[in-house]
């Protein structure tokens, strides 16, 4: 029904925001994990939405990026869970973190979200791990590293990764220890390739 919705933030609560729009005041849901984000009242915002339809209510979920949104719509398409759920599932985990975990089959992790338990985690990874991979991951992080001016990190992830899954670690374990390691616009491949093996030691 909307794509997104752009206008001025004039509330915030734990989970719901209010978007003022040509006089009318849009109520969103939101993960909570985005309030930090928020600039704060009074701010212009745009917020990307989903709309929820059911017999006795019409609800809007919101979030800052198309990545949240599209991660969003796959979890409310894994059996059992629902819009509540997943915007739970997206108030502890980063869409990132959720693809590492998945593709790491770390289940214990997912579970960690409030209302989900140990079989809708592993569920969940059954059916989301041919849906989710690597390369959206190092899409999402180039495309945010471009914005601030820093677009090489990411093809250094990328390569280190693709060293680290040569040398037989998994795509999970692999991601995981990358995304650990601190990179800055000089550092090279082979850098970030011996802190992540010094990181794989330590575990």
């Amino acid at each position: 029904m909307y794509s997104y919705i752009k206008g001025e933030l004039v509330e915030i609560a734990q989970d719901t925001i209010v978007v003022e729009n040509h006089g009318i005041g849009y109520n969103i849901r939101i993960p909570g994990s985005i309030i930090d984000s928020l600039e704060g009242v009074g701010q212009e915002v745009k917020i990307y939405t989903y709309t929820y339809v059911r017999e006795d209510a019409m609800l809007l979920y919101g979030f800052l990026t198309r990545d949240d949104l599209m991660v969003f719509k796959l979890l409310i398409g894994v059996s059992g869970i629902g819009p509540k759920g997943a915007l739970a599932i997206l108030s502890v985990m980063t869409p990132d973190d959720l693809r590492f975990a998945v593709l790491a089959d770390d289940d214990k992790t997912i579970a960690k979200a409030p209302g989900i338990g140990k079989k809708t985690a592993q569920r969940l990874i059954i059916e989301l791990k041919d849906k989710l991979s690597l390369a959206d991951t190092f899409v999402e992080q180039e495309a945010r590293e471009l914005a601030s001016g820093a677009g090489a990190k990411g093809t250094v992830r990328q390569e280190a990764v693709e060293a680290l899954v040569a040398l037989g670690y998994s795509s999970g374990e692999a991601m995981k220890a990358v995304n650990g390691v601190e990179i800055s616009e000089e550092t090279t491949v082979e850098e970030v390739l011996k802190a992540s093996l010094r990181q794989m030691s330590l575990l």
